[in-house]
């Protein structure tokens, strides 16, 4: 191919998805990722589209939890020792986003583009024909006590005043969507909106062979800086080689501030490191998704197995990997679910790029508008990959996004 219209850096879900939805504008498209399609967070997630989930993580309820999570360095909020004092000004700028007033900013900015996600979602799985992948399973979040779930209500609150479905549950009601609570879990609310993928993973890599099927390219090259050009910009590789493309959509996940920087940019991008273990799908009768919220957790069932992960650490690119949390996960699991059977899994952790306030970073760099930025969407990748998509092929055609890109502004820090 000739220099193409646009070059996507990352063939995750964001990038591959955001790939499709410009070739079907008509652009020439080129994909370039360090490793190749669905090699980072969007293998190894929940794999849900959960549009409901439109509080942030950066909130005043978070705030009340953190200190009693952060004791436990197997729990749902850690941040290692030594990666402590690197993380402190992210943490700063996510204190600050906890306000009330820039909570309520954030929902209703997450809001629009769920709505958007949503609506996008099934005719894009139409045309790649991945349709059959979507489940709509709903999502059960749990709790143990009445203090817990009275402490869930204002975000409950929040969400009606969206629009969304859901039902506060008892125990026997709860029973009856998903045999095999413990007891310990005397109410609950269904969420019969949330809907899920049969695999990530597998859902991913579709999108990859449609893409290709459509014409588009995939290489693999470690980008490591972007320059803006006369009509363009010019993408350099770690190998040396240089390459041009009329317009650069940066979706490099967790390493995309990393590029952005080459350009000027300083974006306060940080990584939650997801923990997970896939087990075998025998290992629990799973009827729908089921959510720890007090323990940071979720178990969700894929075509190739049942998931249990999820929690938080905030511990960077760098530090090896501690799948004790992956095992504390499962020892909770295996209390919580009667039958339940923690052996033959396969382990794995991966990167979740996240903002202080919670939202994307989607819109233009400063220098140039022919780079485009669609990153930081910390747990929400999959869920908003299309919504994502649209928008970034209204920025390449010149056509008016569908919703407000201000609260999603890359320079917003």
């Amino acid at each position: 191919m000739s220099r193409p219209d646009v070059i996507v850096i990352g063939a995750g879900v964001i990038g591959l998805s955001t790939a499709i939805a410009a070739q079907k504008r008509g652009l020439q498209v080129v994909v370039l990722d360090r490793e190749g399609p669905a090699a980072g967070a969007s293998a190894g997630n929940a794999g849900a589209f959960a549009f409901t989930d439109i509080l942030p993580l950066a909130s005043p309820g978070i705030l009340k939890k953190a200190p009693r999570w952060l004791l436990d360095p197997l729990g749902p909020l850690s941040v290692p020792p030594a990666y402590a004092l690197q993380i402190a000004p992210w943490m700063f700028r996510f204190w600050r986003a906890c306000q009330p007033s820039r909570v309520a900013h954030s929902i209703a900015a997450q809001t629009s583009l769920m709505d958007l996600s949503k609506a996008e979602l099934e005719p894009f799985l139409a045309a790649t024909d991945t349709l059959s992948m979507l489940r709509k399973e709903g999502n059960l979040q749990v709790y143990e006590s009445e203090a817990e779930f009275r402490a869930s209500l204002p975000g409950w609150d929040a969400r009606r005043n969206h629009g969304i479905e859901f039902q506060h549950l008892k125990a026997d009601e709860m029973t009856a969507i998903q045999p095999g609570l413990a007891s310990r879990f005397i109410l609950g609310t269904f969420t019969p909106g949330w809907y899920s993928i049969a695999d990530p993973k597998l859902y991913t890599l579709a999108l990859a062979e449609h893409f290709r099927g459509c014409g588009g390219v995939i290489e693999m090259a470690d980008i490591s800086a972007l320059r803006a050009i006369p009509a363009g910009v010019e993408v350099a590789a770690s190998d040396g080689k240089l390459r041009q493309a009329g317009k650069v959509v940066l979706a490099a996940g967790a390493f995309s501030h990393r590029i952005a920087k080459t350009l000027g940019e300083r974006i306060p991008l940080e990584t939650e490191r997801g923990y997970n273990t896939t087990l075998p799908a025998d290992a629990f009768d799973l009827r729908t998704q089921i959510t720890f919220g007090g323990h940071g957790f979720v178990v969700s069932k894929l075509s190739t197995g049942i998931r249990v992960g999820g929690a938080v650490e905030l511990g960077g690119l760098e530090l090896p990997a501690n799948f004790r949390r992956s095992e504390a996960m499962l020892q909770k699991a295996s209390t919580f679910l009667t039958g339940f059977k923690p052996e033959g899994g396969v382990q794995w952790m991966g990167f979740r790029p996240s903002l202080p306030d919670s939202l994307p970073a989607i819109g233009q760099a400063r220098v140039t508008p022919d780079v485009i930025y669609a990153f930081g969407h910390g747990h929400l990748g999959l869920t908003q990959s299309v919504g994502t998509a649209r928008l970034v092929a209204d920025l390449l055609t010149g056509q008016r996004p569908a919703i407000d890109l201000a609260p999603f502004s890359p320079q917003r820090f």
